[in-house]
């Protein structure tokens, strides 16, 4: 009886720890499609985050043509320079939040005006 006992013993564990690797693979699958929609949301708000900062420079820059144009009379001169203006700086400002072009530090920025002063001098 003991015997049979331990049989039925071992028998349940091996089942058991089928069950349990059957799980952990579920498990592991689960989490690999969620760390997939992770980066796909964090995708998504970095291209809405890109796409906000250019459109707002065009926006600026067509505004603030728009009240040059109203308050000069300059015509549509205003606006279609500082329109091209405002997608320049939009595209600037693209480039440099994917990392594309650096933003000069500001200690290089001073570093080259000491330059410039001593050669000029």
């Amino acid at each position: 009886m003991a015997s049979s006992r331990e049989e039925s013993l071992e028998e349940r564990m091996q089942r058991l720890d089928a069950e349990l690797a059957k799980r952990r693979a579920d498990d592991d699958s689960d989490d690999a499609a969620e760390q997939k929609a992770a980066d796909s949301r964090k995708g998504y708000a970095e291209a809405m985050k890109l796409s906000s900062e250019f459109i707002a420079a065009i926006i600026v820059g067509a505004l603030l043509g728009y009240l040059l144009d109203h308050f000069a009379g300059t015509g549509p001169w205003g606006m279609i320079v500082l329109l091209l203006l405002g997608f320049c700086a939009g595209v600037l400002n693209v480039m440099r939040a994917a990392g594309l072009v650096a933003s000069p530090h500001p200690v290089d920025r001073m570093a080259g005006r000491e330059n410039g002063r001593k050669d000029g001098a």
